[in-house]
């Protein structure tokens, strides 16, 4: 037996785990890490179940290439002629612009991910770039970009020392928290309450983080941006506020949130007024604050608006950037700075229905138009790595029958899957654990400065590419170098001008110094660990992987400090309250209100033993609540007729689930679990209980205007008794290729 330590690298915590292996490299048990700073010892089942997920028997170990409607084992260098004579094809045919890429959420928990996206996507030479980025945050980036210029600013409540927490659409107690790093959430909030603090939630459910609160509110879906309007109103009609920082349009604000006063937001987010003016009270009169919120005030028809009014309400009590309110984590790795150029949307636009690109990207809601419409700039091949679109992005039948229709299409993805099945060559990345792992992305939103790096447990086998060499090797055949070329060549492209941009940067630690010498004296057996020990050096912290190598259970690096004067990048050189964007989504939401509710709208719902569409296939997490049901109220069942399976109808399709009525969840609103559906995949687990993809029914045609986000939550739905059935498929599924 012998003991590893390793980051998990499944959800947003980073928690720090113990892995036993056999004299066999078997995983015997995987535990927390009580040696870890941050995590101190803390696991999930999920994190618990990382040997099971790693040793996958249903997981691709080698290429696949589907010929005539049968797949095939094929060694790596003709699985990359395959990509070579098949992209080339498109391109020579139709043009770069007939290609897309589509990068899902696993990417951001790989360090090959991160680092090869960027270039990859221009490698292809494309503006047809989408990611899970529209399915999930994008609504914060562009708030922040609207308020501090700076779209990669993004504040994470200091939630070891505040005094008070506002959490709305955000289940951290199941999420193990987003957009906000925080191992162990369930202590850190039960620790906020010992200490006298105040846990507030607001929610259309009763989850499992509102059981831990001093006070749950239901609010009707989509209606938060109305909740927070409303305290807005309350803290500028009564002087509430305390600002801290330098900011401009206190008075455009006060203007826009005239129409929002809490009687006439109550209404229309069935919140009672006089709650919503104790909030704003209570938040004013806090020693500290932070309002904290996520997915499911993201993922709706007014996100941004959403995100935007979360942070005005902590700049106006005086939060914004201090002890105990929201703050900005110091990264090791590099760091994030004021923003190059001032922060905009819409440098370029989608072809067939128009919609704004953000940080580079078109939003997922578009993708099938684009696959779909002829004329120039059609797309006809994609290249996918770790994404499941069909499951995860809005209208997935309809992505799915598109997808049936490209010319070609490659996958870097473990499983043969929802998505997948309508690829011509699928490229497994490698096992979990035969990979170094460095949270990037997730450690530039942890609640304390934080580090920790994991070498890889088990040895490539002979022959088998990393995932950085199989990202390289895409790069290099978009860029027409043929699959033959050394992708090691990438590696020395891309850390040369990582390095050329870090010796030239004024205030750098190596500022002035020698590319080669530095070259020279970094250390790493592949070109993400030379990286990384370059972006180390070149931190704030005067960290190397060979630091980190001596510190396997992490670095502490110390608790948030005030750092907003070195991210704010706006024109005016001032946190902007009433940007102009804001300004349009503010008309929008009046006609709203004048808008009837519909009877009965859809959510999704996390899950503690669930991570989206790809942890079905694990024998130990399923069961329990880990369930593809039905949430709905007991009175709505009454009142409906509805007996153990009903007729879910949108828009966009309708499904058969079966119910499982709970007082958890708020009259008129029902909810189906993220990321189920898996009828007919290979994979045998996830297969058995297949659940329904939720996806069906919500309608790609609308979306989050400011930043194209998918809207998830708050979708009309009727709710039926199963023998009123319409014309519509009532699995959401289409038939898949002969081959899957």
């Amino acid at each position: 037996m012998r003991t590893v330590h390793r980051t998990c690298p499944l959800c947003d915590a980073v928690c720090g785990l113990r892995l036993t292996l056999d004299d066999a490299g078997q995983v015997t048990s995987v535990k927390g890490d009580p040696e870890d700073p941050f995590s101190k010892g803390y696991i999930c089942p999920k994190g618990a179940s990382l040997g099971h997920l790693d040793a996958d028997p249903d997981r691709l170990r080698v290429p696949m290439v589907r010929r005539d409607g049968e797949w095939h084992e094929v060694s790596w260098d003709e699985a990359f002629r395959v990509v070579d004579e098949g992209l080339n094809k498109v391109i020579d045919t139709h043009g770069r612009e007939s290609l897309a890429a589509y990068f899902g959420n696993p990417t951001f928990h790989t360090m090959a991910g991160p680092l090869y996206r960027g270039p990859l996507g221009q490698a292809l030479g494309t503006r047809n770039i989408y990611s899970a980025s529209t399915i999930d945050q994008m609504p914060k980036h562009v708030s922040c970009g609207l308020m501090f210029g700076n779209p990669m600013a993004i504040p994470v409540p200091d939630l070891d020392r505040t005094d008070y927490l506002l959490v709305l659409g955000a289940n951290p107690v199941e999420s193990n928290g987003s957009l906000c790093a925080a191992p162990n959430f369930p202590a850190r909030l039960k620790d906020l309450r010992k200490r006298g603090g105040r846990l507030v939630v607001v929610d259309p459910r009763r989850t499992r983080t509102a059981d831990l609160a001093d006070e749950h509110l239901f609010i009707r879906p989509g209606t938060d941006a109305f909740l927070l309007y409303g305290i807005v109103h309350t803290l500028l009609a009564e002087n509430l506020t305390a600002i801290g920082v330098d900011v401009e349009g206190v008075e455009d604000l006060r203007r826009l949130a005239e129409d929002f006063a809490p009687e006439a937001v109550s209404p229309i987010c069935g919140v009672p007024a006089e709650k919503i003016v104790r909030l704003a009270r209570e938040l004013a009169a806090a020693p500290t604050a932070a309002v904290y919120s996520r997915i499911g005030a993201c993922t709706v028809e007014f996100g941004t608006a959403a995100q935007w009014l979360v942070d005005v309400i902590n700049t106006l009590t005086g939060n914004l950037d201090r002890p105990g309110g929201v703050m900005f984590t110091r990264i090791a790795a590099g760091g994030i700075g004021p923003w190059h150029e001032p922060y905009a949307t819409g440098h370029w636009h989608s072809r067939v229905r128009g919609l704004p690109e953000s940080l580079g990207e078109f939003p997922v809601a578009t993708l099938a138009d684009e696959i779909e419409t002829p004329g120039e700039g059609q797309v006809r091949a994609l290249v996918s790595v770790a994404g499941n679109p069909v499951l995860s992005a809005p209208g997935g039948p309809r992505l799915a029958r598109a997808l049936a229709d490209l010319e070609f299409m490659v996958c870097v993805d473990p499983y043969l899957n929802e998505t997948t099945q309508y690829a011509h060559v699928i490229l497994p990345p490698p096992r979990i654990l035969q990979m170094p792992h460095y949270d990037f992305l997730l450690l530039t939103v942890t609640v304390r400065n934080y580090t920790r790096y994991s070498p890889a447990i088990r040895e490539l086998e002979p022959g088998q590419p990393s995932e950085a060499a199989i990202m390289g090797r895409l790069m290099l055949i978009a860029q027409g170098q043929g699959p033959d070329a050394d992708p090691s060549a990438v590696d020395e492209m891309m850390l040369g001008g990582m390095l050329a941009g870090g010796t030239s940067m004024p205030g750098s630690p190596v500022e002035g110094m020698d590319v080669a010498e530095l070259r020279a004296s970094l250390e790493g057996d592949s070109g993400p660990e030379l990286m990384l020990d370059a972006m180390l050096r070149m931190g704030p912290y005067g960290l190397s992987l060979a630091k980190l190598r001596e510190n396997p259970h992490g670095i502490d690096l110390g608790p948030l400090g005030p750092r907003l004067a070195e991210l704010l990048s706006t024109a005016s050189g001032k946190v902007e309250l009433a940007p102009p964007g804001m300004a349009e989504e503010t008309g929008r939401m009046l006609e709203r209100l004048a808008t009837p509710a519909p009877e009965m709208v859809l959510i999704g719902r996390r899950q503690l033993r669930s991570l989206n569409s790809w942890l079905h296939n694990v024998p130990t997490l399923r069961g329990g609540s880990n369930q593809c049901t039905l949430h709905i109220h007991p009175d709505d069942v009454t009142r409906l007729g509805l007996g153990d399976e009903v007729v879910v109808r949108s828009a966009n399709g309708e499904l058969v689930v079966p119910v499982e009525p709970t007082d958890m969840i708020m009259p008129g609103v029902v909810s189906l679990p993220h990321g189920w559906g898996h009828a007919g995949t290979p994979q045998r687990l996830a297969s058995v209980e297949a659940g329904v993809n939720a996806n069906a029914l919500t309608d790609e045609s609308v979306i989050d205007v400011p930043s194209g986000n998918a809207v998830f939550n708050g979708v009309p739905v009727t709710v039926s008794p199963i023998d009123i059935l319409g014309d519509t498929p009532i699995d959401g599924r289409i038939p898949a290729p002969a081959s899957a």
